[in-house]
C-alpha cells in the first residue's frame, strides 16, 4: 500500500521537494491525496477510479496570527492501520468495526511573508508574526471503506497562547458539479434545522447545513458532515464558485468562530461515500471518528418507549399553561402513567409542569423555573406513583432559549429530578436560529446561535452534569447530530429537524418524501426524536390541505423501523390507539435496541426499506427481525431478498400493510394484517401505498 511520495519542483531558481501523501481505504476503493505543490495544500479524494472531490485548499485563517494558508509545506507524515471492534452499550448495531489507514500530516511554513524578506531600516521595524516562521499544524486523515475524516490540529506554540479563529480555508470542490443533484436545508435561518429538505441541482443549493447528501450522474452518493464536535464550532456549507463548497464556520455573537487558550482541535470534517443510496444507511463512519465511552458503566442508560402529555398540546386539546385546559395535571398524568403501565411503555413525558408557560413562553423564557411545579401537578406523589406503575416520570426542561437563566438553575433542577428517580430529560431550545440569549460576565446579553461554539459547549455541559446524576438527555432544538453519543452515552437522543409536530400546524406540515428523505440526510447523523404512531389523522379533518399527517397509518407503523431512535414515544393519545388496537401491536412489539441494521434498498426522498435485528434482553430472544418500508406520494411495488434472516430458522412473518385502496389523502386508515411463514431463501413483495408503508416483525419460531 502506498501511502507517500514525493515530487521534485523546480521553484525560480532554488529546489523545493513537494510531497503529495496517499492515503487509500482497506479495500482500495477510495483514494486521498494531500499535495503541497501550490501556494495553498489541496487534497482531493477519488472513488473507484473516479474523482469525487477535485482539488480542494486546506487551511485556517485568524484574527490576530497570520493565517495558515500559504507557503505551508508537508514537513513529515506518519501513517498507520487500524482493525479494531467495539461495541456500543446501546444502539442501532452493537458491534461496530473500525478498519481504516491513517495518516498525520505535520505542515510547516518556512517562508516570511514578502515585505519581511526585503532588505532596509523598513524590514527591520517588522518582526515575523508569530503564525509565520516555522509555525505548524497538523492535518489527521482516516480513510475507512465506507468514506473519510480529516481534521486539523493545531498545537501550543510561540504566538498561539490565544486562539480566536476567524475562519476555515476549508473547501469541498464537487466534481461533475454540473451533473450532481443536492439534497438539502438552507444554513443559517431562523427556523434552525427545521425545514423540509429540498432536491435540486448542486447549483441550488447555496448555504446548506449538514449531512447534506449529493448524487452523481453516476450515481456515487456521497454525505458531507462532521464527527465530534467538542468545543467547536459547527460547520455549513457555503457554495462560492458551482460545486465549490466552503466550510462556513457559525460564529460568535462578536463574529469570530472558535476561541481558545490551549491550542486547537476542529471536528472532523466527513465524507461518505457509497455506490447507492442504500449503502450511505450502512455506514459507522460518524460513529468510528468519535472517541470511545468517557463516561465508564452506563448500565443505567435505558432505551425504551415512551408516551406522554405532549401531542394533544399540539393538537389544542390542553395547554402547557395553567388554567382549566392545562394538560400537566396529576390526574392527567395518572392517567397516562396507567396506560404506560398496562401496555409495557417505560415512562410518561410530561410538559408543562413547572411554573413559566404561562403567556407567551416563546419570548418569556426568563421567567422559567426548573424546580417549582404549578399547584395542580404533584411531582412528590407522581414519582411514587410511577415507580409503583414501573411507568416513570420522563422530566422536560424547556428553556426557550434563555440558556442563561437554565445555566443557572441546572444543578438544582437535575439535583430535584434525581431525587424523585427522574432517568432521562428532553430538553428544548426553542427560540429563533440567533436569538439564543447569553448573559455574558459584564451582564450584556448576548444572542448566539444554537450552533456556534458557546452553545456547542452548552448543549455537552447538559449531557456531563446530567452523567453525574446518572440521567440521560434527549435534546430538542439542539445543536446537530456529530456521533458522540459513542462517547457519552447517555446522549441518547435529539431532535434536529422537522418532527411530528410539524403534523399539528405546520405550514405545510410535512410532505410525503419527509420520511424517505430524512433517511438519508438527517439520519446519517444519528438518532432523531421523530416521535412517530399517530394513527388519527383527521384531528383537523381529512381533507388535504388540512394540517395532518401525510401518510397512511401503515406509515406511521414503519416508521419505528425506518427512523432509529433508542428512545421511541407513541405520541398519540391513548384512545387512539385502544381504538385499531390490532395496529397497535407493532408498536408494542417493535423493540429499540437492535444487534444489526441493515438498509436493503432505497432512494433519496423517494423511499427507504430498512432492516433491524433485535437485540437480545428479557423481552426478545435475540432472533427476531423487523422490517420498515415508506415511500414518498408515489405508490410502488418493492422486491426484497429475506437473506438477512438466520438460515437454519423458520419465521412467521407478521405484517402490517396498506390495503389495496390506502392513499395518504383519501383513505389514510385502511390497512391489511396478515401472517405467513417464510425463511431466508424466501422473497417479498412489499407494495406501498401513496406516502403509505409497511411494518414486519419477523418472529422466530
Amino acid at each position: 500500500m502506498r501511502f507517500i511520495s514525493a515530487t521534485l519542483l523546480l521553484l525560480g531558481s532554488s529546489a523545493c521537494l513537494a510531497e503529495t501523501v496517499t492515503i487509500t481505504s482497506p479495500n482500495g476503493d477510495i483514494i486521498v491525496q494531500v499535495n503541497d505543490d501550490k501556494e495553498q495544500v489541496e487534497y482531493t479524494v477519488s472513488f473507484k477510479d473516479q474523482m469525487v472531490i477535485e482539488p480542494s485548499v486546506l487551511g485556517l485563517v485568524f484574527k490576530e496570527q497570520a493565517s495558515f494558508t500559504s507557503n505551508f509545506k508537508i514537513d513529515n507524515t506518519k501513517t498507520n492501520t487500524q482493525r479494531s471492534e467495539w461495541q456500543q452499550p446501546w444502539g442501532e448495531q452493537t458491534v461496530i468495526k473500525d478498519h481504516h489507514n491513517y495518516a498525520s500530516i505535520t505542515l510547516k511554513n518556512t517562508h516570511l511573508p514578502n515585505h519581511q524578506t526585503n532588505k532596509g531600516w523598513f524590514s527591520e521595524l517588522i518582526s515575523p508574526t508569530p503564525a509565520t516562521l516555522n509555525a505548524q499544524y497538523t492535518l489527521e486523515v482516516k480513510v475507512f471503506d465506507d468514506g473519510i475524516g480529516f481534521r486539523y490540529l493545531v498545537p501550543n506554540q510561540d504566538g498561539f497562547e490565544h486562539i480566536e479563529l476567524i475562519k476555515e480555508a476549508t473547501e469541498f470542490t464537487i466534481a461533475n458539479a454540473h451533473d450532481t443533484t443536492a439534497y438539502w436545508i438552507p444554513a443559517r435561518g431562523w427556523n434552525r434545522y427545521e425545514y423540509t429538505y429540498n432536491e435540486t441541482p448542486l447549483s441550488e443549493a447555496a448555504h446548506i447545513h449538514t449531512p447534506a447528501t449529493f448524487k452523481t450522474k453516476n450515481n456515487v452518493h456521497l454525505s458531507i458532515h462532521e464527527a465530534a464536535l467538542v468545543d467547536y464550532a459547527a460547520m455549513t456549507l457555503n457554495q462560492r464558485r458551482p460545486g465549490k463548497y466552503i466550510a462556513d464556520l457559525t460564529p460568535w455573537s462578536d463574529g469570530v468562530a472558535v476561541k481558545s487558550n490551549n491550542g486547537l482541535t476542529s471536528s472532523w470534517r466527513t465524507i461518505q461515500i457509497a455506490e447507492n443510496a442504500a449503502e450511505l444507511l450502512n455506514s459507522h463512519l460518524i460513529l468510528n471518528l468519535n472517541e470511545p465511552n468517557k463516561l465508564g458503566d452506563v448500565s443505567w442508560v435505558k432505551p425504551g418507549k415512551y408516551v406522554g402529555i405532549w401531542w394533544e398540546m399540539h393538537i389544542n386539546k390542553s395547554t402547557w399553561g395553567s388554567g382549566e385546559k392545562h394538560g400537566a395535571t396529576t390526574q392527567n398524568t395518572k392517567y397516562f402513567m396507567d396506560f404506560a403501565s398496562e401496555y409495557g411503555f417505560d415512562g410518561v413525558l410530561v410538559e408543562g409542569w413547572n411554573i413559566g408557560w404561562d403567556g407567551d413562553w416563546f419570548f418569556n423564557g426568563d421567567v422559567f423555573s426548573f424546580t417549582e411545579n404549578y399547584e395542580d401537578f404533584d411531582i412528590n406523589a407522581l414519582s411514587e406513583y410511577g415507580n409503583d406503575k414501573s411507568a416513570k416520570l420522563i422530566g422536560h426542561h424547556e428553556t426557550s432559549g434563555n440558556v442563561t437563566n437554565y445555566r443557572n438553575q441546572m444543578q438544582d433542577a437535575l439535583d430535584l429530578y434525581k431525587k424523585h428517580g427522574v432517568e432521562q430529560i428532553k430538553t428544548g431550545y426553542v427560540a429563533d436560529g440567533g436569538n439564543i440569549k447569553r448573559i455574558d460576565e459584564n451582564g450584556i446579553i448576548r444572542k448566539e446561535w444554537h450552533d456556534g461554539q458557546f452553545m456547542v459547549n452548552e448543549y455537552l455541559y447538559n449531557v456531563t452534569e446530567a452523567a453525574k446524576r446518572k440521567i440521560s438527555i434527549n435534546t430538542h432544538e439542539p445543536i446537530k447530530d456529530t456521533g458522540l453519543r459513542r462517547t457519552y452515552p447517555n446522549w441518547l437522543s435529539r431532535e434536529g429537524a422537522r418532527g411530528q409536530e410539524f403534523n399539528a400546524w405546520g405550514n405545510p406540515p410535512n410532505p410525503p418524501e419527509h420520511l424517505p428523505m430524512l433517511a438519508f440526510t438527517r439520519m446519517l447523523s444519528g438518532p432523531m426524536d421523530f416521535t412517530p404512531g399517530i394513527f388519527d389523522m383527521g384531528f383537523n379533518g381529512l381533507e388535504a390541505d388540512k394540517n395532518r399527517p401525510q401518510t397512511t397509518l401503515a406509515k406511521q407503523l414503519a416508521a419505528y423501523v425506518v427512523l432509529y431512535s433508542p428512545i421511541q414515544m407513541a405520541a398519540d393519545l391513548p384512545e387512539n390507539y385502544l381504538a385499531k388496537r390490532d395496529a397497535f401491536q407493532f408498536i408494542l412489539d417493535v423493540p429499540t435496541d437492535w444487534t444489526k441494521s441493515i438498509g436493503l434498498a432505497g432512494e433519496v426522498g423517494d423511499f427507504v426499506v430498512m432492516a433491524r435485528q433485535a437485540k437480545q434482553t428479557e423481552r426478545y430472544s435475540g432472533d427476531d427481525w423487523f422490517i420498515g418500508a415508506v415511500t414518498n406520494e408515489e405508490a410502488r411495488t418493492v422486491d426484497i431478498s429475506l437473506d438477512f434472516l438466520d438460515a437454519n430458522k423458520q419465521y412467521e412473518a407478521q405484517i402490517y400493510r396498506d390495503g389495496d385502496n390506502a392513499h395518504w389523502e383519501t383513505n389514510p386508515y385502511e390497512y391489511v394484517i396478515e401472517t405467513k411463514q417464510v425463511s431466508s431463501k424466501d422473497k417479498m413483495t412489499l407494495k406501498l401505498a401513496a406516502s403509505g408503508g409497511t411494518a414486519i416483525r419477523f418472529k422466530a419460531l
